[in-house]
């Protein structure tokens, strides 16, 4: 689809089959609806990269733009809270960014919204210890209901808890010098799963221990509601080469609670001789890494290249090499990293569709991107942000921070050997044509207003240049892919040609398709859900509608997103309200149906679809869904 050529009256009818708001002059609505384009060719790429085929954009899942702005507005910084760096906390800077910090720096939770319920997020403390005997404990204070996860998912509420070296990644467990007790009975550390101990859940305290003195190895311990379970690890003492073991959780859909030695009254006496790491001397432990004071000193560094061209290889190899700046990769590759199961890769191992799971996890993106930029540390952005628009788009937000363009480029032998590479070792086979829609929209980096810096990895800026046009000239030769595609709906191809999805819906495009204001069907029955003692909103609405994004990013009130409330109500340009079209009965029912022929699992995706609350209407919302202020 050329959006340029396109008429003011259809790329309004393309936003809205899109849900996507249609309001604005011309400039605006072109560029609103290639932003759209391109997220839909990202999730395209991905999901065959996994193996499958990419769905049509689920309008209850659906990721909120900024309905009137062409590119994002840069959010306001997260709070700074005065804190007493000198006591043992969770530390805010060495933890996942879905991980929400309370404000007493002793607890937290992850998201469970959406695809985060599919992720691990872990957490550091501030301090560690390299000398003596020492302890703490974890509470899991809840199992967080996620009612949206089908019913085959293994262990939806699980804990790892242990020791870990600052240098680790969050994922406790799966490296080396990371060593983990879990609450299915096993212990793990360089991925390596063994039966240790007892299983573990809600209202569990486990205490972790770690003894420096005892012998030349260093020995870790744990107990289960004061019942001691045993030596876990011992590594020798040469191996740690003096440096400090640090407090760590990972946790999945659990809210936890630390008691480092901070609580008047420990929940179980420790064992002898061992101490709380909070009431060891401040020059007898170790600080963590401390982050960036300011955005000036933080670096977003985006990657540009075409898929295969050796993106994820750089990124993860500066990362390694540059172990001082605790560089967070935001990628999809990352996201997955996350959603192991019990140190497996989903792909080799998930019993769903795996399509599915990757649109999940590219929406978990979006909204990574979106907490990114309101927290002081380094990123490296790992998608492969061929289209100049999205470029300007994902930097925006970024304003302030050092922001620089990393583009691989390289020759059109090794790009081919590298995918062929790819395909035959990963089974990662991106379609052809999604790679020449990329190729015919490639566009290089320039320095100017959203970018300090472009570094060329591979080829030259000049050869890069030649090679980039005969990229833009061959897939324009090649025109757009087949008009249309069957999509194993009943009835149903999505075609490419045009960028378009025929779904083979009654009325005009159907059911969900011709939404205004970015609205959604919230089927089914609103069902009441376990009372929880955490407000799952606080933190993630504090301050995300600060600046320009009250308009439609509204950072961290996630009332925005459809099916957990809307942040706006509005009608279209002509003042017609789009919730006119069909009473709700007959569009829920044609809805429920589609899907539930779509998926072909009735019980698991009518479960799913289930938690978003009544439907309220397309063109006007409530703040009301399933899941509440969540």
């Amino acid at each position: 689809m050329d959006v340029k050529k396109l008429k003011v009256n259809e790329l309004r009818e393309e936003l809205q089959r899109r849900g996507l708001d249609a309001r604005g002059l011309k400039a605006d609505l072109a560029e609103r609806l290639q932003a759209a384009l391109e997220d839909e060719e990202e999730v395209e790429a991905a999901a065959a990269a996994g193996g499958g085929v990419a769905p049509p954009l689920m309008p209850c899942l659906g990721f909120a733009r900024n309905p009137l702005s062409r590119s994002p507005q840069p959010p306001a910084e997260e709070e700074e809270e005065d804190f007493d760096d000198t006591l043992v906390a969770i530390d805010t800077y060495n933890c996942d960014l879905h991980f929400k910090v309370s404000r007493d720096r002793y607890s937290g939770y992850p998201l469970t919204i959406e695809g985060f319920a599919y992720l691990w997020a872990g957490a550091r403390a501030s301090y560690g210890v390299k000398s003596g005997r020492v302890c703490f404990e974890m509470k899991i204070n809840e199992e967080i209901s996620v009612k949206h996860l089908p019913s085959s998912e293994p262990d939806p509420h699980v804990v790892r808890v242990g020791w870990s070296l600052d240098s680790c990644s969050t994922q406790l467990g799966e490296e080396a010098f990371s060593y983990g007790c879990g609450g299915t009975g096993k212990k793990s550390s360089s991925c390596k799963f063994e039966d240790y101990g007892e299983k573990f859940g809600e209202n569990d305290v486990i205490g972790c221990f770690v003894d420096f003195e005892s012998s030349e190895e260093v020995e870790m311990s744990f107990s289960k509601n004061g019942k001691w379970l045993g030596v876990a690890f011992s590594v020798a003492k040469e191996q740690l080469a003096g440096r400090a073991l640090f407090p760590h959780v990972l946790v999945k859909n659990c809210a936890i609670e630390f008691n480092f030695g901070q609580k008047d009254e420990a929940y179980f006496p420790p064992l002898e001789q061992y101490t709380f790491i909070q009431n060891v001397k401040l020059e007898e432990r170790n600080r963590g890494t401390v982050g960036p004071t300011c955005k000036s000193d933080c670096e977003i560094l985006m990657m540009v290249g075409l898929p295969a061209s050796g993106k994820t290889t750089w990124a993860m190899k500066h990362a390694k090499e540059n172990p001082e700046k605790k560089y967070n990769i935001l990628g999809t590759n990352a996201i997955m990293e996350k959603m192991k199961v019990m140190g497996l890769r989903r792909q080799r191992n998930y019993a769903g569709r795996w399509d599915i799971l990757i649109q999940q996890a590219t929406q978990c993106l979006n909204r990574l991107i979106q907490i990114a930029a309101r927290k002081k540390r380094n990123y490296i952005l790992d998608q492969t942000n061929v289209y100049g628009s999205a470029q300007r788009r994902k930097m925006r937000p970024f304003e302030g921070f050092q922001r620089k363009a990393i583009v691989i480029c390289p020759t059109d032998e090794d790009l081919k050997e590298r995918t062929l590479k790819q395909t035959s070792e990963e089974g990662k086979d991106v379609p052809d044509h999604a790679v020449l829609e990329m190729k015919a929209n490639f566009v290089l980096p320039e320095v100017g207003d959203f970018l300090d810096e472009v570094i060329f990895i591979e080829l030259e800026h000049e050869e890069a240049d030649k090679l980039v046009k005969q990229y833009n000239e061959e897939g324009r030769k090649a025109g757009p892919p087949p008009d249309k595609r069957y999509d194993n709906r009943q009835g149903g191809f999505r075609g490419r040609g045009g960028y378009q999805r025929f779904d083979n819906r009654s009325g005009s495009r159907g059911s969900y398709q011709n939404r205004g204001g970015g609205g959604g069907f919230r089927g089914g029955k609103k069902k009441k859900k376990k009372k929880s003692i955490y407000d799952y909103s606080q933190g993630y609405n504090q301050g995300y509608d600060h600046g320009g994004y009250n308009q439609g990013y509204n950072y961290g009130s996630y009332s925005q997103y459809p099916g957990y409330g809307q942040g706006y109500s509005e009608t279209s340009a002509s003042g017609q309200s789009y919730n006119q079209q069909q009473n709700y009965s007959q569009q829920y029912q044609q809805y429920a149906q589609q899907w539930q022929q779509y998926y072909q699992n009735q019980n698991q995706w009518n479960q799913y679809y289930g938690q978003y609350g009544n439907y309220s209407g397309q063109g006007s919302q409530g703040s009301q869904g399933a899941q509440g202020t969540q």
